[in-house]
């Protein structure tokens, strides 16, 4: 029979081998022992506290994010509508608001101004490349044309902007593209790439903005304009050059035509208000000179009235001192004895005196 050490030593003592039967059976040291072999208890895990935590961590997520929710800002470049269960509560313009978390929802929506193309679109390097379905249209003359236009847009009813169509710039696109087909066809191809870009332009804006009112989608128009417009051959746009060139030329030449019409103009005037006050002179002086010869005449008459043969008499020396200068006039009374004015008859004043 085998021998039993440590009998009722530590493996009995702990309980720890045992077998089925309740014999000894060798330990791991190689002694035996009595009895069945059992493992150690475990704790149990307390699922109570788990699941309370838990929630705690649950609910402390869900007010910071009420609290993180209930406000926000909007820049000045934004509008932010508040809908509240799918209806529009307010729009806010710049500045901080507060909103109910949860239930009311904020729509930024940028209100500054736009650009995009038509007829071409700008590429990742920033190049314009042309885009022929949108840009060949044709004319009056029957003719066709590459034309391109910039249109400048922005939001004008942010509400309208995003619930009163699923794709506004779209329809803006649509209506731009709508409007300067309608506006290209009336004028001729030559008018549409020199003289008649500002009339397009102003009749396409016009069109825009009506047909915008009518759809009301929330956009307006700030500005459209034609930033390029040529013949699709390259023959034809050498010639179209050509005439331009030769339209800038006659232009200028008109304006330098005209430059020294605004020259001459005034300096023809000019001279042609001296010429006139030149002529109110002469007018002036010779009335005065009349009005003074028909006084001296009316004083004269006067004194013929008065004394007829004597005025006669000095009128008629009068004349002949002015018809012959030199002429030595003698007066005497029918007797040569005396004879006035007293002359030398050998032309001396000493012979005058001595007579």
């Amino acid at each position: 029979m085998p021998v039993f050490k440590g009998f009722g030593g530590r493996g009995f003592r702990e309980g720890k081998f045992r077998d089925a039967g309740g014999t000894a059976t060798p330990g791991p040291d190689g002694e035996y022992a009595s009895g069945r072999r059992t493992s150690p208890q475990r704790k149990k895990p307390d699922v109570k506290n788990t699941i309370r935590l838990v929630l705690l961590v649950v609910l402390a997520l869900f007010i910071l994010s009420a609290v993180l929710g209930s406000y926000y800002n909007v820049s000045e470049q934004e509008n932010a509508v508040v809908t509240m269960f799918g209806k529009v509560i307010r729009t806010d313009t710049a500045g901080l608001y507060f909103k109910i978390p949860y239930l009311q929802q904020v729509h930024m929506v940028d209100i500054t101004t736009h650009g995009t193309g038509i007829g071409y679109s700008v590429g990742a390097g920033g190049q314009n490349i042309t885009n022929s379905f949108d840009g060949i249209m044709i004319t009056s003359d029957f003719n066709l044309i590459n034309i391109d236009f910039y249109l400048e847009y922005k939001v004008s009813d942010p509400v309208a902007y995003l619930f009163n169509s699923q794709n506004p710039e779209q329809i803006l696109h649509n209506i731009a593209l709508a409007s300067i087909r309608s506006t290209v066809i009336n004028y001729t191809v030559d008018e549409a790439m020199t003289t008649g870009k500002s009339a397009i332009q102003a009749e396409v804006k016009e069109q825009m903005v009506k047909e915008l009112q009518e759809q009301d989608i929330g956009i307006q128009v700030v500005n459209i304009t034609i930033q390029d417009a040529e013949p699709p051959t390259q023959e034809i746009i050498l010639a179209f050059k050509e005439v331009e060139t030769a339209k800038q030329s006659a232009e200028t030449r008109i304006n330098q035509a005209k430059k020294y019409e605004n020259e001459q103009i005034p300096a023809a005037e000019a001279e042609a208000d001296r010429i006139v006050q030149s002529a109110e002179a002469q007018k002036a002086a010779r009335i005065a000179e009349a009005e003074g010869q028909v006084a001296r005449f009316n004083a004269m008459y006067e004194q013929y009235a008065l004394n007829p043969l004597i005025t006669k008499q000095r009128m008629f020396y009068e004349a002949l001192e002015d018809l012959l200068p030199d002429l030595k006039v003698i007066i005497t009374d029918g007797n040569t004895q005396t004879m006035l004015p007293v002359e030398s008859f050998t032309g001396t004043d000493g012979a005058a005196g001595e007579g």
